[in-house]
C-alpha cells in the first residue's frame, strides 16, 4: 500500500523550518525527477556505491515498506547506476521512491512508472558489477546528511531531510514544530 499523501514541501518548510538542525533542504537545482510519482516521503535507506550497482538490486529487492532509499554514487556522470528493471524491483517490492546521487538510465520507461525517482541525469551505459558497496550507512551530499531511520521527502520543489516525521499519518498527530 503506498504512503498516505503529505503536505507539499514548501507548506512543510512554512511549518518546521524554524528550527534548521532537525530540517535540512537539499541544495536546489541538483537533481531531476525521472519516476511518474513526483512527490514521495519515507524513512531512509541508504546506500553507497561508485559506478557499481549490486547493492542496490540486493536493497530493492528486500521489501520497502514504503521507505526511500538514498542512493550516494558518488555523484559519477560516466555510468547509470539505476535503470528500469532495478526500478520495477523498487515498485515490486513497496518502496516509496529512490533518490539517486548519480544518473539512471532507461529514462523514457522510468518516467512511466509509479514510483518517485530523482537523480542528477541519464547515461545509456550501466554500471559494472564489481563493487558490492555499503549498505546503512551515513551518507552526505547535496548540502545533507542522509541517515538511515531518519525521514526524507521530495516534491517538484526539491528534498528536505528531518530526524521526525513531519506530516499526518493515518490520523497521527503531526510532530510538532520542531
Amino acid at each position: 500500500m503506498p504512503p498516505a499523501p503529505c503536505p507539499s514541501l514548501a507548506d512543510l518548510c512554512d511549518e518546521h523550518i524554524s528550527s534548521p538542525q532537525r530540517l535540512s533542504v537539499v541544495e536546489p537545482g541538483i537533481f531531476f525527477d525521472f519516476g511518474k510519482v513526483k512527490s514521495f516521503h519515507g524513512r531512509i535507506e541508504t546506500v553507497r556505491c561508485f559506478e557499481s550497482n549490486p547493492i542496490v538490486r540486493t536493497v530493492l529487492s528486500s521489501p520497502g515498506e514504503n521507505r526511500v532509499l538514498i542512493i550516494d554514487g558518488g555523484a559519477s556522470k560516466r555510468v547509470a547506476i539505476l535503470g528500469d528493471q532495478i526500478t520495477q524491483l523498487a515498485i515490486n517490492n513497496n518502496w516509496s521512491g529512490i533518490i539517486v546521487n548519480g544518473c539512471v538510465r532507461d529514462s523514457a520507461l522510468i518516467g512511466g512508472m509509479e514510483i518517485g525517482v530523482k537523480a542528477l541525469g541519464t547515461h545509456p551505459v550501466k554500471s559494472v558489477k564489481t563493487y558490492q558497496g555499503e549498505r546503512g550507512v551515513i551518507v552526505n551530499f547535496g548540502g545533507v546528511e542522509f541517515v538511515p531511520g531518519w525521514w526524507v521527502y521530495a516534491d517538484e520543489d526539491g528534498i528536505i531531510v528531518s530526524e521526525k516525521q513531519l506530516h499526518k499519518d493515518d490520523g497521527e498527530e503531526s510532530t510538532s514544530k520542531l
